[in-house]
């Protein structure tokens, strides 16, 4: 019997980004304040970190994993006398989808580095993606927000336009198709939220966890730069211990580390490693 061994061994081919957390919206604000919002006109209380528990999914996806929570499920069916139900579920996604436009559009900034990242790519002839858990129309109210800041990445996916969002591989996948990717080993997943690291290890990527902008931190910028040198040295540990359980090949605290992670891996697959 003969085993045969086959590595790709080319260069570095595309870079395939989060949105809300890892390139724009610092601190991934606008889905918890869209969500927080929703609950909270349901007469449900719930906290930040509940809200932030299933971040990366798909939004529909989002609110169903909200509800299933043991806490949250309690207060539901205390307050409604039944267990919530798909015509439950499309009148809470048809109530966010205002909300999370509303917050989109005010939190459109992009993360320091994004602009640099995308000039270095170029020049580099690395191809730029980027997916996310909204929905086409909210996504839409972003774009030309990061067009007017320079930001514009050749392929844009959403979750609900693929079979299955998070973690499966499909947004992936249709980044690399609209790109002209030949290989997934020479693609990199940039994600800020465990979901989307696993996305990226799913599709058989190198992937890279983003800690200080994103959903591990849960602060903006402001925020998190208002604190004092060791109160943020200590954040910043925790969610590093975070997103290194989600078995990133590289765990970082934003994209203005990228560059130099991309040039290892670009070293690593020219010695034959993958994946």
């Amino acid at each position: 019997m003969h085993t045969y061994t086959r590595r790709y061994s080319g260069p570095l081919q595309a870079v395939i980004m989060d949105l809300a957390g890892t390139c724009v919206d610092f601190g991934s604000l606008a889905p918890i304040q869209a969500f927080m919002k929703l609950f909270e006109a349901e007469g449900i209380n719930l906290s930040e970190v509940e809200a932030r528990e299933p971040m990366g999914a798909e939004k529909r996806e989002h609110i169903c994993r909200l509800l299933s929570m043991p806490r949250i499920r309690n207060q539901w069916l205390s307050t409604f006398g039944s267990e919530p139900e798909r015509p439950d579920i499309d009148r809470l996604y048809n109530a966010f989808l205002p909300l999370q436009t509303a917050a989109i559009a005010e939190r459109t900034k992009l993360v320091p580095g994004a602009l640099t990242l995308q000039e270095q790519l170029r020049e580099q002839g690395i191809k730029l993606g980027v997916n996310t858990g909204y929905s086409r129309e909210m996504v839409n109210v972003m774009l030309p927000a990061l067009a007017a800041q320079g930001f514009e990445p050749e392929s844009v996916v959403v979750a609900t336009e693929v079979p299955q969002g998070r973690p499966a591989p499909h947004m992936s996948f249709k980044n690399a198709l609209e790109l002209g990717i030949t290989a997934v080993q020479g693609c990199v997943k940039v994600d800020d939220t465990t979901t989307g690291i696993e996305e990226g290890l799913n599709a058989g990527m190198w992937t890279v966890a983003v800690v200080a902008s994103g959903n591990a931190v849960g602060l903006s910028e402001e925020q998190l730069s208002a604190l004092c040198e060791v109160e943020r040295a200590e954040i910043l540990v925790r969610g590093h211990r975070v997103m290194a359980q989600s078995a990133a090949h590289y765990v970082i605290d934003s994209i203005m580390d990228l560059p130099n992670v991309l040039a290892d891996i670009g070293r690593r697959l020219q010695a034959g490693e993958h994946p």
